[in-house]
């Protein structure tokens, strides 16, 4: 495969994940965390690297805006919820097994 074909297979494939993430804005980043080892903020923080490995600047609060489609504190405003007492403990555990 061509790698400009694959970079841009690639970029489509970050872009529906994006879409789908915003489609359900019902799954909070602790879940994200405890079932895969990643959240929404994680891929701000991979994609503001990502544009610094290229030399682009584009810091974490533009990544944020760029993966939750929206400024952070907006998104956290509406969508996000308290954690549970079981969803820390299943956090804590996952990160027990690191």
């Amino acid at each position: 495969m061509d790698k400009s074909v694959q970079t841009e297979i690639e970029a489509a494939v970050f872009r529906r994940l994006i879409d789908h993430l915003d489609e359900h804005k019902e799954v909070q980043n602790i879940e994200l965390m405890i079932l895969a080892d990643f959240c929404r903020n994680c891929l701000a923080k991979w994609y503001s690297k990502a544009a610094a490995d290229n030399g682009e600047s584009i810091d974490y609060e533009q990544a944020r805006q760029i993966v939750y489609k929206m400024p952070y504190s907006e998104w956290k405003d509406n969508f996000q919820l308290p954690a549970t007492p079981e969803q820390l403990a299943a956090f804590e555990a996952r990160q027990q097994q690191k």
